[in-house]
């Protein structure tokens, strides 16, 4: 076993993906994460939706070990976050630099860095992981171009790929269809479907009600607090909505019950989302 090797945190077997005991997190005095629990098994395919600075992407920093719990603990497969290689981060477009002058197969390839090692060639097996990972996501044709001549939808391909070449056996996406048309957004919910189908635990951040309630079996509604955690008819009800919304919440009665509007335009421009419940 080489000594990069060594480092890797164990799993354990048995464990749940992910286990949140009781965590909070603050910056300079303000909560971002007050008190979460919870549990992942193995290939759960989860939605975390909430409003603007919910604590959305400092969860999943947390799973990924760049930010560390003020209090309580955190465990994947049984073990501390860091040291972890089965994770597959793929964060906001707005944090990236498009501008870097890298091909998109070799942005793929970053994702094998963690098996090969630093100051090691690729091998055979690597170069054929990278080729598989660009044609799961339809994105072959572009292997050559640069990622800023690419659209946001292909962009976010790449990435993916980056996660499914590295192997990522957890796979975190923060807000991955904001900006997107229809069509870019569809083919992104089939690939999850097909990653589903693979027992790839899979977390989405998203600010869409409906795609949430259509598309996952599990729905975690967060707002510093986890409001609430289950089947989306559980979870997506006018009080639990209430309760994440606050005053971004409005009921249009007399509506089979009542119409659900999330106002979550304020920070990134985007469209009212709606749920009737």
């Amino acid at each position: 076993m080489s000594p990069f090797q060594s480092r890797l945190a164990p799993h354990l077997p048995g464990a749940p993906t992910v286990a949140f005991h009781n965590v909070s997190v603050r910056y300079d005095g303000v909560v971002a994460l007050d008190n979460v629990s919870f549990h992942l098994s193995e290939g759960e395919h989860v939605a975390v939706v909430g409003p603007n600075g919910a604590g959305k992407s400092t969860l999943f920093n947390v799973i990924v070990g760049k930010v560390r719990p003020t209090r309580g603990e955190v465990q994947i497969y049984g073990s501390g976050p860091k040291g972890h290689i089965c994770i597959g981060y793929v964060p906001q477009r707005n944090a990236i630099d498009w501008r870097f002058p890298v091909t998109v197969r070799d942005v793929v390839m970053m994702g094998r860095t963690s098996k090969i090692g630093f100051l090691r060639w690729a091998g055979r097996q690597d170069h054929e992981l990278v080729e598989k990972a660009l044609v799961d996501v339809r994105i072959d044709h572009l292997a050559d171009r640069q990622i800023g001549e690419l659209s946001g939808g292909q962009q976010q391909r790449v990435f993916l790929a980056r996660a499914m070449a590295q192997e990522a056996q957890l796979l975190l996406l923060d807000e991955p269809f904001t900006g997107l048309d229809a069509p870019s957004q569809q083919i992104l919910l089939e690939i999850l479907e097909e990653l589903h189908g693979r027992r790839i635990t899979i977390l989405v951040a998203t600010h869409d009600l409906n795609q949430a309630a259509e598309r996952f079996g599990r729905i975690m509604l967060l707002n510093r607090q986890l409001v609430a955690d289950g089947a989306p008819e559980e979870v997506l009800t006018a009080d639990l909505l209430r309760r994440a919304y606050g005053s971004h919440l409005h009921v249009i009665p007399g509506l089979e019950g009542g119409l659900v509007v999330a106002d979550t335009c304020c920070d990134h421009g985007d469209v009212l989302e709606m749920e009737r419940v």
